[in-house]
């Protein structure tokens, strides 16, 4: 397969002319700004922040092994995920394909931009049925979305399979890795050289612990990154969020032992729930969430939020009848949370 980029990027898009903002006219230092409009009396905030976010990608180039041109930072990977439906598929005519169940944004977004979606049901033990996405795909799919570790089942998905749609596909395979912290799979970042149609979507909000200040971080080629930079708003990306993440970044080994903490706690999780009558099967999981299948699991969510403890209900979702997806959270939590749904079950 030969990938052409050209051949997917929306007509209105190739031929648009982005908005040009002050900062993007005049980048470097200066005493005197009077050119964005912007109130001169100073509280650290008056100023537009770096619409292109330069000192983070800076640091997150270092820790992500990636050159800076092939980063994409968004208000949360949501607007990530908006962009790349923005700009590679016509809305009303073209179509992308997802796994349900699997994160319900691609689903959303999709419909915001009326652009249909193809679904390739996951199979009974969560993995990806490649025939009958081999079948599914035809010249109006233009973005294949894998979630790895998937949202809400937490397996990783086969990596020979991905690798397979990447080689096959003329379109964009998209692999968001919200959790990949979590696992001990290796980022397809590190193959995004050898994948011109691949693009990866990270956040700081999962592993991080910044869900607050709504960073996400997309990867990709130069060209797709460039597509992507054309349309996104110029001031996606507030000062404070900019600041807080450099801050953030400085701390990796704080991170890494916050993952540690939190995966030893969900094996500790793990066990006990597997000793509650009524826990028919807790999914292997690569994220910092169980999804376990449990008796009666809309009574007994009914019952935890009574006692102010909120899981997720994920009863309704394909493949998830009578399934509960439960975040690890610190030992007091998790306890509270055991004690609560024994004496329910009993």
């Amino acid at each position: 397969m030969s990938f052409n980029l050209n051949k997917i990027v929306r007509s209105s898009i190739k031929g648009l002319k982005p908005y040009s903002s002050a900062r993007d006219e005049f980048t470097g230092k200066a005493d005197v700004y009077l050119d964005a409009n912007e109130n001169p009396f100073g509280n650290g905030l008056n100023r537009y922040p770096d619409p292109y976010q330069k000192a983070l990608k800076k640091e997150i180039s270092k820790i992500k092994n990636i050159c800076e041109e092939s980063i994409i930072l968004g208000n949360g990977s949501d607007e990530v995920i908006d962009l790349l439906f923005r700009a590679f598929c016509e809305p009303g005519k073209d179509e992308v394909i997802i796994f349900p169940p699997t994160y319900g944004m691609y689903q959303v977004c999709a419909d915001v931009n009326n652009v249909k979606t193809k679904k390739v049901p996951l199979t009974s033990d969560f993995e990806v049925d490649e025939l009958s996405l081999l079948e599914t795909v035809d010249e109006k799919s233009k973005i294949i979305w894998f979630c790895s570790p998937n949202n809400p089942t937490g397996n990783t998905m086969d990596p020979a399979v991905i690798k397979n749609v990447l080689k096959c596909f003329e379109g964009i395979v998209v692999i968001d890795e919200a959790y990949i912290d979590f696992s001990d799979s290796q980022s397809w970042i590190d193959f995004l050289e050898f994948h011109p149609n691949l693009f990866i979507i990270q956040t700081l909000s999962k592993a991080w612990g910044l869900a607050g200040i709504r960073l996400g971080m997309g990867f990709g080629s130069k060209e797709i990154i460039s597509v992507l930079n054309k349309i996104k708003p110029p001031y996606n990306v507030n000062s404070l969020t900019q600041e807080k993440a450099i801050e953030a970044i400085g701390y990796l080994d704080e991170k890494n032992e916050t993952i540690d903490a939190i995966l030893a706690e969900k094996a500790k999780l793990k066990e006990k729930l597997n000793q509650i009558d009524g826990v028919q099967k807790i999914y292997q999981s690569d994220a910092n969430f169980l999804l376990v299948k449990i008796d009666n699991a809309t009574n007994i969510y009914n019952k935890l939020v009574e006692q102010s403890i909120i899981v997720r209900n994920r009863s309704s979702v394909t493949l998830c009848e009578n399934c509960l997806r439960i975040t690890v959270g610190k030992p007091a939590e998790n306890e509270k949370l055991l004690n609560a749904i024994k004496e329910i079950t009993r």
